[in-house]
């Protein structure tokens, strides 16, 4: 079933707030909040792209995001904390090395796919029993987490279209099917998290982005870690 209505039965525009003035700024995190809690999709600004988030413990919101994007539940969208310490009520299993680089990396472009905690009730999709978590180095994407708890955030655009950098780019691909938009103008840049799969004795990226494979590997060099590129 479409998530897009045309009539009278047309879901509201996206509501929009800046965050450049304290006040918007205050409204349009409330809002976003307000939103997620009752299940809508929210675009929210982070210090890699804009994405599209939405309540990580309602399956049905997170199915509605990746219709949105036009994914299917292959490609679980990561989940976004406000803290490093959250990670142990989302993961088990964590090794020193995966440690050391949140040490490191969180806040920041760094994401890492775990094993997910087996009494966990959500539904990010087909996971296989892992979790990426990241924590985002963005005043405003923290300030929501802390108020809602783990959002599931994939990038704000369309398959197959770039991600999103800032809020115009993000409304045109994705507008009519959320709720509000935190404007925090351009993003610092236009790459995407390094995601690294943590499930083994050693690390392996799986996507390179604003962590280079070189930074990873100063980290866990002295643990005795090497972390390879799959690609």
């Amino acid at each position: 079933m479409s998530d897009v209505t045309t009539g009278p039965d047309a879901p509201p525009p996206a509501r929009r707030f800046s965050t450049a003035e304290e006040t918007e700024r205050e409204d349009g995190i409330a809002a976003c909040a307000v939103a997620v809690q009752s299940g809508e999709l929210v675009v929210i600004p982070t210090d890699t792209v804009y994405g599209i988030g939405a309540d990580a413990f309602d399956a049905d919101a997170v199915a509605r995001l990746l219709r949105a994007k036009g994914r299917g539940r292959e490609m679980p969208p990561p989940v976004l904390v406000s803290a490093a310490t959250t990670l142990d009520a989302l993961a088990v299993g964590v090794p020193s090395y995966a440690r050391a680089l949140m040490e490191e990396l969180w806040p920041g472009p760094l994401t890492l796919v775990c094993h997910q905690q087996p009494s966990l009730q959500w539904d990010l999709g087909d996971t296989r029993g892992t979790v990426a978590v990241r924590m985002p180095d963005h005043a405003v994407a923290l300030e929501l987490l802390a108020r809602t708890g783990p959002l599931a955030v994939s990038s704000a655009n369309t398959t197959g279209r770039p991600a999103a950098t800032d809020a115009d780019q993000a409304e045109a691909m994705l507008g009519e099917k959320v709720a509000v938009v935190l404007d925090d103008g351009p993003t610092p840049g236009s790459a995407p998290s390094t995601i690294v799969d943590v499930t083994g004795d050693a690390g392996r990226v799986l996507r390179l982005g604003a962590v280079s494979l070189q930074r990873l590997n100063e980290i866990v060099a002295p643990l005795g870690v090497e972390i390879t590129d799959e690609g």
